[in-house]
């Protein structure tokens, strides 16, 4: 078994251990033998865009993650399923450039997905959605929207949704229901 192989199935054992019982994190699918193509389903406080310049509360979104042929050398490829509003989120990708060495493990990295959705994890200084990162400059204090450690998968009390509003306007309203 190529060093590569042994890495992939490393992970997947990893993962499919430490999010067995998390609350937070789900493996939906695992594709390969081993597996290299994954997709998660995350259950945290997040903003989901809704019309031409807000967004909504939501608690449930899911993430495909690629490992490439030079992983773990280069860091896996991820994008959201679920649309999300984060400076670090786009429809074809998520930034992971600033959390990856390819001495992390993969359940590392789902995590810190998770922690980016609710805003534990962001940047504004290169965002790849200026909108989202200038709504975060502005509402700091509403920050991180779940404060809970998500690692632990334990069942706690969420901080609350955050409100539905305008990424312009900076007003807050209260959101609805996730």
């Amino acid at each position: 078994m190529t060093a590569r192989l042994r890495r992939l199935k490393a992970d997947h054992d990893l993962v499919r251990s430490v999010f067995s019982d998390n609350q937070h994190i789900r493996l939906i699918e695992a594709s390969g033998d081993p597996p290299d193509k994954y997709v998660f389903q995350f259950n945290v406080s997040g903003l989901i865009p809704h019309g031409e310049a807000g967004f909504v509360a939501g608690r449930e979104h899911k993430a495909e993650i690629f490992l490439p042929l030079d992983y773990p050398r280069r860091p896996p490829f991820c994008r959201m399923i679920t649309p999300v509003f984060h400076p670090n989120i786009d429809p074809q990708k998520i930034c992971i450039g600033d959390h990856w060495s390819a001495g992390q493990t993969l359940a590392l990295m789902v995590t810190r997905i998770a922690e980016m959705i609710c805003f534990q994890s962001y940047n504004v200084k290169s965002p790849l959605n200026a909108a989202a990162a200038a709504w975060a400059e502005k509402n700091i204090e509403q920050l991180p929207l779940e404060k809970r450690d998500i690692s632990t998968g334990a069942s706690t009390t969420h901080a609350g949704d955050p409100p539905a509003q305008s990424p312009a306007s900076g007003d807050s309203g209260s959101a609805p229901p996730a």
